[in-house]
């Protein structure tokens, strides 16, 4: 039933994709110090989330902008850090940085679903 609602599926992919970036942040943490790793790190939710099989999002007016660059959504690229002796590319803060990227986006797909119920059960007339 919620899979016909668009931010319903959103706010499901954010969660899976927070989800998945968590299991390749922590297996970063945890091979910080084996020789000849190389730190992993997912595609951005957009990038992922335009790329699935859901239909893109249109416009339906052409007053409608599109996304500008200065926008939070679009993809920031960040640099590469130096390797270490060992060949070993993991660097704990960075590693840091992203699990709390992660947890924010969890926590984001969390209010958005808390949101949508909300909204749901209002429009049929009863509280939460």
């Amino acid at each position: 039933m919620f899979e016909k609602i668009e931010m319903m599926r959103m706010a499901r992919a954010l969660g899976a994709h927070a989800s998945e970036r968590h299991l390749v942040v922590a297996r970063n943490i945890a091979n910080a110090d084996t020789p000849g790793f190389k730190a992993a790190d997912t595609a951005s939710f957009a990038d992922s989330y335009r790329a699935s099989s859901l239909a893109p999002m249109r416009t339906t007016d052409p007053r409608h902008l599109d996304t500008p660059d200065w926008s939070p959504l679009t993809r920031q690229t960040v640099e590469e850090t130096g390797v270490s002796p060992n060949g070993n590319s993991v660097s704990l803060e960075e590693e840091m940085l992203k699990a709390a990227e992660v947890k924010r986006g969890h926590d984001l797909s969390l209010g958005i679903y808390r949101s949508a119920l909300d909204l749901m059960r209002t429009s049929i007339g009863r509280r939460a």
